[in-house]
């Protein structure tokens, strides 16, 4: 079965942060997918890391390296539906990317992000839930 990760679960995971276990285990036996502009959006949370001092260019370039080998499927996106849902949700096109995608496949969402999480559910997209951390 199809489960769509978004930024903050790959992030998490590619930079061993404390959910990445429980990720791990929530994704075993599930093929992942992402919208393709997800390789974009996390060099882009990288740079910002190493402008805010988080990490340094090494530590992202790793990043990046392992993210190389997560087994993730990239599907494409429609955008027209996505400028739909973005503007449905009130929220950001970012976020609409995951939940066009999960809508799409017909897949759970596997998220960090408590307000994507949330968005989610309200359009009965199931959300597999976690520990969140931080928010």
């Amino acid at each position: 079965m199809n489960m769509v990760i978004d930024t903050s679960a790959i992030i998490a995971s590619v930079m061993q942060g404390p959910e990445r276990g429980a990720l791990a285990e929530a994704a075993s036996g599930h093929v992942l997918i992402a919208p393709d502009f997800v390789r974009w959006e996390i060099c882009h949370a990288f740079s910002v890391m190493i402008r805010q001092k988080g990490i340094d260019a090494e530590e992202a370039r790793r990043g990046m390296e392992i993210l190389g080998n997560i087994p993730l499927r990239y599907v494409d996106v429609d955008m027209a539906q996505i400028l739909s849902i973005a503007s449905r949700m009130k929220g950001v096109a970012a976020d609409a990317f995951f939940l066009e995608t999960a809508i799409r496949y017909n897949a759970p969402l596997l998220t960090l992000d408590r307000s994507l999480a949330r968005a989610a559910e309200s359009l009965g997209i199931d959300v597999v839930r976690l520990e969140f951390q931080g928010e």
